[in-house]
């Protein structure tokens, strides 16, 4: 797996920027040349920057104007200009004439069902993650490793969810959430490293733990234990607990984790709870 860092989200200005809970999402962005050397002549570079102005949308900025989209992509506004024509006539950008601001196109959503509809993981797991929402009552997922970030891939959200705008595609930092923190415990020393390498380190809670040797200490403890938990260290009052789904050649390839609201979490449930995502971790995982 690429362990290559996400570069930091831009803002358009202090006004724009996303709530505390929102700005912690990450957004992927194009990952820099490998280091010490050029990129391949098979790079194409106008591939990057259309995807780097799709990328500009989220939930803080879903219209931007074309000076917005210069500025957050840094490029010329000739350039914009090109890609975000370019995109709304290939229908992944739509164009509110009034105001003169783009958005994304219901397309783009396209990208995400073929992906979605084609994957193995997501196809076998989808029964027992939804097993596992209806055996806890609480939120049950499916995480990839991307990186240095867990995706979401499958979501079965309950009533009581915690965070309504983590959805599928959302992405959080593998090194203090217990999705990230369960499949690196699986991963060679070598591939751990990486990932701590390339990660940024943010104190995202008080309780987030962020020094490298710590991680690996407790990615010790996790292999013995079957599973990984986390109390409130990417947001205040999420807890949950994550276990390793592996392919049959026993290589890692995914988490399923259970996530409760503090306020519904007892620490004598830790056990039941490890004990039914290990099971549905284990049983996807022999599929």
């Amino acid at each position: 797996m690429a362990t290559t860092s996400a570069l930091k989200r831009d803002a358009v200005s202090p006004a724009k920027r996303p709530s505390a809970a929102r700005a912690k999402l990450v957004v992927p962005k194009t990952p820099a040349a490998k280091a010490g050397g050029a990129r391949s002549t098979l790079f194409v570079n106008s591939v990057e920057k259309a995807m780097t102005v799709l990328k500009a949308f989220d939930s803080a900025r879903p219209s931007l104007t074309l000076s917005q989209v210069a500025a957050l992509t840094e490029v010329d506004l000739s350039t914009a200009q090109r890609f975000t024509y370019t995109l709304t006539e290939l229908g992944y950008l739509d164009k509110d004439e009034e105001s003169k601001t783009y958005s994304l196109s219901p397309l783009v959503f396209g990208l995400t069902y073929h992906y979605l509809s084609s994957n193995e993981l997501v196809n076998r797991a989808a029964p027992y993650v939804q097993q596992l929402s209806v055996q806890t009552g609480e939120t049950a997922n499916i995480t990839v490793l991307h990186r240095t970030d867990i995706v979401f891939v499958y979501r079965i959200a309950s009533q009581h969810v915690f965070n309504a705008n983590i959805m599928v595609g959302a992405r959080m930092p593998a090194y203090c959430t217990a999705p990230g923190l369960a499949i690196m415990a699986h991963l060679p020393q070598q591939e751990v490293d990486a990932i701590l390498a390339a990660s940024d380190p943010v104190q995202h809670t008080p309780r987030t733990v962020t020094n490298p040797k710590s991680i690996r200490e407790r990615l010790a403890g996790i292999r013995l234990a079957g599973y990984a938990h986390t109390e409130e260290e990417f947001f205040l009052g999420d807890i949950s607990t994550a276990a390793a789904v592996c392919d049959a050649r026993g290589r890692v390839i995914a988490a399923v984790n259970v996530a409760i609201a503090k306020h519904r979490w007892n620490a004598a449930d830790e056990r039941r709870i490890a004990d039914l995502v290990i099971s549905a971790a284990t049983a996807i995982s022999s599929r």
